[in-house]
């Protein structure tokens, strides 16, 4: 019910005890029913209150499934439907891209354009699978980045993490017990019994291309015990994948995909026991039904509303959060905070742990003739390399330009720094002129946002000393 101000209420409360008063000294000649309270005034009851719970219980749902949606949709296209241009030819097999990403790549938003990209899921129910990885030349920066179905990053093998030698490690899904295969240097677990690897392997030129495909086609997957020459256990079930629609995986739908995805992230984890009993109170549960036609009026308003209080939670955490410091890694780094990791799915969709590689960026309309200017001393602080790169908006996918520069950083070939050491790099629709060309990154006559990544990240910029420079307008030349 809602409160009144103290002076409207002492004016309810005189209107509600005159009547009274003349009802004693002077009588009505005939009864009259009394109005209905309005719903502002009436007492709460039993189903307000089930309803409003049930509307918390789905923003807290839907901030919950919101990363876990956006991967799905990347799931479904690259696993279930062979017709789509991202299909990776389902389960178990390694799609490699041997060239940089271009404005027709819509696999994921955001796409990283300095290392192609090699895609693969796995399905753990059976038994744990085994990849292995060749030895990659020094200097050569590549990472496996392997990700959950919570988009949780629980595993790295790479130049930071693991070397650039040569081995084999063994993925496993939640409850296996096994012991560490000989041969195998080190066993990942995984909360979930899907999982995504999306491996990066630096492109240093257009010629270097030969180079990065046999790095990639050195990366081998295969079940354990295909690695062990052992009998293989009895194949998991079939999946029936339900069609991604991106309208109701946002709308109270989104429980029909949740309910789906927890089948694979079974056992629960303990510390979020009582979330799903919670959950459970408007119909969420691992491969449990969801018919939205079949609830009352009154519960499907109540989760429709909780799932726009939920994207209105979402907005105002997304517009105060600048960086990308604290929205990706494992789930103890994120110390299960939900809302943080719908951030970061919103933003970055699979970006890498703080320790892999920093991001941070700007929004501009490239109408404006914009720059970034670093000083000498804080040019950008990677242990491997940095880049800029830009995306149209809304749809956040690379934009189309006559040079066919996506992004620009350190190895962008002819990149010219100022005579003080410092560097300028420009962005704009228009071109800044031809003497700074080589440092112009072309953008839409419209909105766009910029990306910078640094890989291996120094201590300062991990720890929030160090960000990127303001973007600001070219200063117009006096006439």
């Amino acid at each position: 019910m809602r409160l009144m101000p103290c002076v409207s209420s002492l004016s309810l409360m005189s209107i509600l005890l005159l009547p009274a008063c003349q009802r004693q000294e002077n009588p009505p000649a005939r009864s009259e029913a009394a109005p209905a309270p309005s719903p502002e005034t009436r007492p709460a009851t039993a189903d307000d209150q089930d309803q409003a719970e049930a509307r918390a219980i789905a923003k807290e749902a839907y901030i919950y499934a919101f990363a876990m949606l956006e991967n799905y949709n990347t799931l479904y296209k690259q696993v279930a439907t062979p017709e789509a241009p991202e299909y990776v030819g389902g389960f178990g097999r390694f799609r490699h891209y041997s060239e940089l990403y271009t404005p027709d790549n819509h696999d994921v938003v955001t796409p990283n354009n300095d290392t192609p990209y090699s895609w693969a899921w796995l399905d753990l129910r059976a038994e744990p699978w085994v990849v292995t990885v060749p030895k990659v030349p020094e200097g050569r920066y590549y990472v496996q980045q392997w990700v959950d179905l919570f988009t949780y990053n629980f595993a790295y093998i790479g130049s930071r993490a693991t070397g650039n030698g040569a081995g084999s490690y063994l993925i496993a899904g939640p409850g296996w017990k096994g012991d560490k295969p000989a041969g195998i240097k080190e066993v990942f677990p995984s909360e979930t019994s899907l999982v995504l690897t999306l491996t990066r392997t630096a492109l240093n030129s257009p010629g270097d291309i030969a180079n990065v495909k046999e790095i990639q086609e050195g990366m081998k997957l295969q079940p354990l015990s295909s690695y062990l020459k052992t009998p293989a256990p009895p194949a998991a079930p079939q999946i029936e994948f339900p069609p991604y629609d991106a309208e109701k995986a946002h709308s109270h739908d989104f429980i029909r995909y949740l309910n789906f995805l927890l089948q694979f992230t079974q056992p629960t984890n303990p510390d979020e026991a009582g979330l799903m009993a919670r959950f459970a109170k408007i119909g969420i549960g691992p491969g449990q039904p969801f018919d939205a036609t079949a609830l009352s009026s009154a519960r499907l308003a109540a989760i429709d509303a909780g799932v726009a209080d939920a994207k209105a939670a979402m907005a105002e955490k997304a517009k105060a959060t600048l960086s990308s410091n604290g929205l990706f890694g494992s789930r103890a780094f994120l110390k299960n905070d939900y809302l943080t990791r719908a951030i970061g799915a919103e933003k970055g969709l699979y970006g890498n742990s703080i320790e892999e590689a920093w991001y941070g960026g700007y929004v501009g309309d490239g109408n404006t003739l914009s720059m970034i200017h670093f000083s000498k001393d804080a040019l950008p602080p990677a242990k491997f390399f940095w880049s800029v790169t830009l995306y149209a908006l809304p749809n956040r996918f690379l934009y189309a330009n006559d040079l066919k520069r996506y992004s620009i950083g350190d190895r962008t070939p002819g990149l010219k720094y100022d005579a003080d050491g410092g560097l300028t790099l420009y962005i704009g629709h228009a071109s800044p002129g031809k003497e700074k060309e080589s440092n112009w990154l072309p953008a839409p006559d419209g909105p766009y946002s910029a990306v910078g990544r640094v890989y291996g990240p120094s201590r300062a910029a991990i720890e929030g000393n160090w960000n990127l420079p303001p973007l600001q307008p070219v200063p117009t030349p006096t006439p």
